[in-house]
């Protein structure tokens, strides 16, 4: 089995009062493989400038077909004051450093598994 790929696409944030944000981390997943994957469950923690934001759970299973790929949305709820400098960089920079780190629970056809991920990269969030 080859392992399926991650990378960040986009951030959506919702406050939820003056020191609380939700934030939802758009994911692109590429399954590589010649079999359909079906994702239990995804846990991940987010950095933005080399600064962690936060960790986030997936535990909603979904499928993703053979050689294709499909988004998540992972939440993470985060204290403002905790990430205040990557605010700042969300509103203002074009081409955002990330980094995505986690454990994924997949079932296959040639049975379940989890595994490790990792990923960096930048994005602009500004389109």
């Amino acid at each position: 089995m080859e392992m399926p790929s991650f990378a960040l696409r986009g951030i959506i944030a919702r406050p939820l009062s003056f020191t609380e944000m939700n934030l939802l981390f758009d994911l692109e997943i590429r399954n590589p493989n010649g079999f359909d994957l079906t994702f239990r469950s995804i846990e991940c923690t987010f950095y933005l400038k080399n600064e962690e934001i936060g960790h986030g759970r997936l535990e909603r299973e979904f499928s993703i077909p053979s050689a294709s790929t499909t988004r998540a949305q992972v939440p993470v709820v985060v204290r403002l004051r905790n990430w205040s400098g990557s605010l700042q960089a969300i509103l203002t920079q074009e081409n955002l450093p990330y980094k995505i780190e986690g454990k994924a629970d997949v079932r296959t056809v040639l049975g379940s598994r989890s595994f490790p991920f990792f990923n960096e990269g930048s994005i602009n969030l500004k389109n």
